[in-house]
């Protein structure tokens, strides 16, 4: 049986939008007769690297296996379909507006002119607002008339030919949302993860002056709660042990249902712990704001046992100047509220983590000690960091640079403050005992007769012994090994 390759890049709430597009293409009985192998990108975009990462990715694979099919998909799919479907390889590119009928469009292009189930469907999205320039072309198009007029074509500059790679991706993000998870028969997520990802929430509405998101995902929208418990049921149905909620604005979920009583987090996160049987939920980033009172008690009452004591919360500033420029929706004494509020529920176990933006336009040297000055203060477990980059499309699109020199002084600074911070969090547990569920283990680390696991509280471990993944245990804290995991032995 010819195979497909996926590789992503990005969030947590993009690897969802991948393992749901991957166990969706496996679940399709005809995926056997795919007669050539194709390799789906699930780019990101959120910095320029990303985009550069992505196109050499691209190269990369058609360099390497030249026959192969080439689909590209995610944020700069949607944001610049006309330079991906513009690249050697490529045969398709699918926008975050119509991911959902990824694998159908995937399997269509592999069987030529041949219609496949639900290829109807496609058909009937085609898009009647195309995000580029050309001719409207039906949504599904045949191997064969890749290169005819037929196809959407799109300039790629002043005096060149047009190229005819097919793209689906329009400005409603109809077919945003990808509903129907498959976990497997007996691992969920079978050869990819043992704590995937449930999507529950797409899009964001933030308009923060730095961020392409609300470009490339669209306005907020939220997986009915009946489509949630569906696939979580069916999560534990499969032997699944911990689920991950996530979302591009997991906080806003539910709030763009109609109706006199507005839906929450913390009500859809309770409803969970109490109807299913799931044994481990966590949440994956969360705003400061929406973390509520509500929500903030579920942590008090099921944190450490059913509910993952491990908490992320976007920084992305200490200083408050530099918050307002960016737009964010808090101030620095608001974030620590949050902060003292969340380990005053869970205790001082809690992992907390956070993403920190680095040069910033206009970001003075204070405002940069401000940052430090913040985090310092704050019982971080780990931080994101990553520089500015300005995105096309954004309020700061044309912003200038902060010199490099600078740039690096200040990533080495808070890289050097955040590794403290995440080695003095993990000595606290040496000695003690902690819940952890084992994972996919490297082949590296197998052989040092070890296996890779995750703590309740969002530790990495290095486990003494072979397990089979997807297994809870509890471990005894030996030390921390040099890649800074902790080191353990299971206890029972």
């Amino acid at each position: 049986m010819a195979g497909f390759h996926i590789e992503h890049f990005g969030c947590r709430a993009a690897r969802a939008d991948g393992e749901a597009m991957a166990g969706n293409l496996r679940a399709l009985s005809e995926l056997e007769l795919l007669a050539a192998d194709v390799v789906i990108v699930n780019t990101c975009s959120v910095t320029a690297e990303a985009d550069r990462a992505a196109r050499a990715f691209i190269r990369r694979a058609h360099r390497k296996n030249p026959a192969a099919k080439i689909v590209v998909t995610g944020c700069y799919a949607q944001r610049a379909p006309e330079e991906l479907a513009a690249m050697a390889g490529v045969a398709a590119v699918v926008g975050n507006s119509h991911k959902a009928l990824a694998p159908e469009i995937i399997l269509n292009l592999t069987r030529g002119a041949e219609r496949t189930r639900g290829a109807e469907r496609i058909a009937s999205a085609a898009s009647p607002v195309p995000k580029c320039e050309g001719p409207g072309a039906p949504a599904v198009v045949p191997v064969e008339s890749l290169l005819t007029a037929s196809a959407r074509q799109f300039l790629v500059g002043a005096g060149q030919s047009p190229v005819s790679t097919p793209v689906w991706a329009d400005d409603r993000f109809a077919y945003s949302f990808i509903e129907d998870v498959h976990w497997g028969e007996t691992q969920p997520a079978a050869g990819a993860q043992t704590r995937p990802n449930l999507k529950i929430q797409e899009g964001c509405g933030n308009r923060c002056t730095f961020c392409v998101i609300p470009f490339t995902r669209g306005p907020s929208k939220s997986l009915p709660q009946a489509v949630v418990m569906r696939q979580v049921e069916s999560f534990v149905a499969a032997g699944g042990k911990e689920l991950v909620l996530s979302g591009i604005n997991l906080g806003r979920w539910g709030r763009d249902f109609e109706g006199s009583s507005r839906e929450t987090l913390a009500g859809l996160v309770r409803v969970i712990l109490e109807e299913t049987g799931l044994p481990r939920l966590r949440l994956s980033s969360i705003e400061p704001m929406d973390w509520d009172d509500e929500l903030i008690a579920l942590m008090r009452e099921f944190g450490g046992t059913r509910l993952a004591r491990h908490a992320h919360l976007p920084l992305q500033s200490g200083s408050d100047a530099v918050l307002r420029r960016m737009h964010r929706r808090y101030r620095p004494w608001h974030y620590a509220e949050k902060v003292r509020a969340l380990v005053g529920a869970a205790g001082p176990d809690l992992t907390l983590g956070a993403d920190v933006m680095v040069g910033f336009p206009g970001e003075t040297d204070d405002e940069f000690e401000e940052t430090l000055d913040f985090i310092c203060a704050l019982p971080f477990g780990y931080l994101h960091l990553f520089p500015f980059s300005a995105r096309p499309g954004t309020a700061l699109h044309a912003a200038a640079k902060l010199a490099p020199a600078v740039m690096g002084e200040r990533m080495a600074a808070l890289r050097a403050l955040a590794a403290e911070k995440s080695e003095a969090h993990r000595r606290r547990f040496v000695g003690r005992e902690l819940e952890a569920i084992t994972l996919h283990t490297p082949a590296a680390l197998a052989r040092r007769g070890s296996t890779a696991a995750l703590t309740e509280n969002f530790l990495p471990v290095e486990l003494e012994g072979g397990f089979a993944a997807n297994r809870l245990l509890r471990v005894r804290v030996t030390g921390i090994n040099t890649e800074g995991a902790i080191r353990a032995s299971a206890t029972a």
